[in-house]
């Protein structure tokens, strides 16, 4: 079994040791022996994650843990599921959260990473939030 965590940016860091503590006291009490932990800052939107990568194409690996599914990605992760189970993998995912709760995660990032074009990386995450507040309020 192996684990992996995953936060977008280095002020989550705290975040992503929470993360990888939460997978391997759950795999301890599930009685699940891990044989690989890997833990990394980058957007769910990258899709070359260099540790998740590496990761999936083990075929040794045969479950990936992660806490929630947007860790694995923020889009397609259900494509990276089939994957895994044609070469009789699996994905375990230990909290699976409300649908309407990946669907605002999944527009804050896009919200996020249009602006980081638009307008530079420093501003985009405050001009994401204004914009998802202005689009509820108005």
């Amino acid at each position: 079994m192996s684990l992996y965590a995953r936060v977008s940016s280095h002020d989550q860091k705290t975040d992503l040791e929470r993360q990888v503590a939460r997978l391997s006291a759950w795999a301890a009490v599930a009685g699940h022996r891990v044989v690989r932990v890997e833990a990394e800052i980058a957007s769910g939107m990258n899709g070359c994650r260099s540790r998740a990568r590496r990761l999936l194409a083990d075929p040794n690996v045969t479950c990936v843990v992660v806490e929630h599914k947007d860790r694995l990605g923020r889009m397609n992760v259900e494509l990276v599921e089939a994957a895994l189970s044609a070469t009789g993998r699996r994905l375990l995912v230990l909290d699976d959260g409300e649908v309407e709760d990946d669907l605002v995660r999944d527009m804050v990032e896009l919200l996020t990473s249009f602006c980081a074009r638009l307008y530079g990386r420093r501003s985009a995450k405050n001009r994401a939030r204004k914009a998802l507040e202005a689009a509820e309020h108005g």
